[in-house]
């Protein structure tokens, strides 16, 4: 089993939704289509996983050694930030990324603020109700969570996770990740104009119906 279940193989198993497509599988791990597509032929010659109109998952007892062999990379070597922004759709619970994080995912990337490689939160909105899944879940991987950012003197790495815990959530999704609206996003940045008014400029360009006024516009222009 585990001469397949390379930690590749094992992040596709974990990634797959029943009815997915190898395409969307690739989009959600953020990995080149043929490195999937690779890992799911092992994966179904070995007979874990069927494709058949959309991947499925055979037997659950390997979705849940995949989950160990994962976390226990994840434990031997830090995940990557790249790695830490796939960790979450590991899980079985909704999430969406809110804040920093949120203006991140709708700028594609492009606006990036706050956070340095050795001092980088994530920040993710979850369901109430599963606080304390999120949380254990994330102990699996070392990743210490709070409820604010907490000060880098008081983490053993760079990388935590902030939970922002609702009691419903509101997704959307843009490249694979599932992220808070984006009416809600541009609400957010200009609670904080000081700190996005350059991102709000660049939504501005990337959508068209954005609504930001002319004045926030030109007040963004350097």
């Amino acid at each position: 089993m585990y001469e397949v279940l390379d930690d590749t193989a094992a992040q596709v198993i974990l990634a797959i939704g029943s009815g997915d497509s190898i395409r969307r599988v690739a989009q959600h791990l953020h990995t080149p289509y043929e490195t999937v597509r690779q890992a799911v032929n092992r994966l179904e010659d070995a007979g874990y996983v069927r494709y058949d109109d959309g991947l499925t998952i055979v037997d659950e007892r390997v979705r849940d050694a995949a989950l160990e062999l994962v976390a226990a990379s994840a434990g031997v070597s830090l995940p990557s930030i790249e790695e830490t922004y796939v960790i979450p759709q590991f899980g079985d619970w909704p999430f969406a990324f809110t804040r920093i994080d949120a203006v991140y995912v709708w700028t594609q990337g492009g606006y990036q603020v706050g956070r340095e490689p050795d001092d980088y939160p994530l920040f993710l909105t979850v369901r109430e109700q599963d606080v304390d899944a999120w949380e254990t879940f994330f102990e699996w991987f070392d990743l210490p969570t709070a409820f604010e950012r907490q000060p880098r003197h008081e983490l053993d790495g760079p990388l935590q996770i902030v939970l922002e815990p609702g009691p419903s959530l509101d997704i959307e999704h843009v490249e694979g990740y599932p992220v808070i609206p984006r009416a809600e996003t541009v609400e957010y940045m200009r609670e904080n104009y000081a700190q996005f008014q350059s991102a709000l400029a660049m939504l501005d360009r990337m959508y068209e119906d954005l609504g930001v006024t002319y004045r926030e516009i030109e007040r963004a222009q350097p």
